[in-house]
């Protein structure tokens, strides 16, 4: 008798989303509209520049100015991965936190970060969650200028093999 052909293990689908192509599930800006893949600028939607961190230029990510939050469905995702920090556009000025919260909890506090600060980079694993939060906080003095940015915002999620 012949011996049958082993059937392959499906492989699954990986697949990395900037956040700025992804629906959040709800979002707040302490200035205008959370901008997608541009800082924030005045109060209307589109009207930032580039995203500028550090010397460095994004063309995906989100801006925004605090207080804001920002929060997505990452059901079936692993990972987030962002740089964060102080829009060029501002030089000097603006202090902010960023923080991460999966499920609720916080698994990224930036400390203070102003517009001198270097770039930071987030890395934060989303095994098993549901929902990823972005907030980012005043730095202590006031929300003027604190146009902070989500350089590169990204999640890598598997979906199931079929």
């Amino acid at each position: 008798t012949p011996t049958p052909t082993p059937t392959p293990t499906p492989t699954p689908v990986i697949t990395t989303s900037f956040l700025s192509d992804l629906t959040w599930t709800s979002a707040s800006n302490g200035w205008g509209p959370v901008e997608l893949d541009h800082s924030v600028g005045g109060k209307n939607a589109n009207d930032g520049g580039k995203l500028l961190v550090d010397g460095t230029a994004y063309d995906k990510g989100l801006g925004t100015n605090s207080p804001s939050t920002i929060t997505y469905d990452v059901t079936a995702c692993d990972s987030f991965t962002s740089v964060v920090g102080v829009d060029d556009d501002v030089t000097s000025k603006g202090s902010v936190v960023f923080q991460v919260l999966v499920d609720g909890v916080k698994k990224f506090d930036s400390g203070l970060v102003t517009g001198d600060s270097a770039a930071q980079t987030v890395a934060v694993d989303l095994s098993g969650a549901s929902k990823l939060s972005l907030v980012v906080t005043d730095g202590g003095n006031g929300t003027s200028y604190d146009h902070a940015d989500w350089a590169g915002a990204r999640v890598t999620c598997t979906q199931p093999a079929v």
